[in-house]
């Protein structure tokens, strides 16, 4: 089964509670997305292989730790997970940035794969699939399940707010895939939205509503 995650950094709560504001403006909004990303992405990272080098320091010789060549890509769902990549990317500028646009089909209910763009090798990188809200799940499976079926081995999620039925639906479907969450809400509302949640991220981000 599946880690679950869930960030209680000060810093990651505090700026969650401005987020969270429905009075909170689109370019603050979208700032601390990105910042919270960022910040989350600290975390995420920390079990990546480090190799030992030696520099030359302007005093001696020293022998330090670098990453050992470990190859990332940073996959956004569209449209919202756009708006989590820019405070990675300033994390792991070697990053590679590939796209998933989905959207659901108004018969089957069933996500549908409009838009895909990966870098050539991404069957060799180690993914971070990232979305502000996982909510049903539904579009994240969808999105590691295109991901895995690219030969993609190794994968991680990570959103800034899960609620239960999302995580559960994730571990159901890929129990190999650990999921990063700033916070774990109550629930779904009749309307798909999690509780008390922060709206349509979205719309929030790009300013469209």
């Amino acid at each position: 089964m599946s880690k679950v995650c869930v960030f209680d950094h000060p810093l990651i709560q505090h700026k969650l509670s401005i987020l969270r504001d429905k009075r909170t403006s689109v370019k603050e909004f979208r700032e601390l997305v990105s910042e919270i990303a960022m910040l989350m992405c600290f975390e995420a990272t920390r079990d990546l292989p480090v190799e030992e080098v030696e520099v030359e320091t302007p005093v001696a010789k020293a022998t330090v730790k670098r990453l050992a060549g470990k190859k990332l890509a940073i996959v956004p769902i569209l449209r919202a997970g756009l708006g989590m990549v820019d405070g990675m990317v300033s994390m792991i500028p070697a990053a590679k940035v590939g796209h998933i646009g989905l959207f659901r089909d108004p018969e089957t209910l069933e996500p549908v794969k409009y838009y895909y763009k990966m870098p050539a090798d991404i069957g060799e990188r180690e993914i971070i699939v990232v979305d502000p809200m996982l909510a049903t799940g539904g579009s994240a499976s969808a999105a590691i399940s295109f991901l895995k079926e690219d030969g993609v081995k190794t994968i991680k999620l990570m959103c800034i707010i899960g609620a239960p039925e999302g995580i559960a639906r994730i571990q159901e479907d890929h129990p190999d895939v650990d999921i990063y969450v700033a916070a774990l809400d109550s629930h779904l509302n009749d309307h798909g939205y999690i509780v008390p949640g922060l709206g349509d991220a979205g719309d929030r981000i790009f300013g469209t509503k």
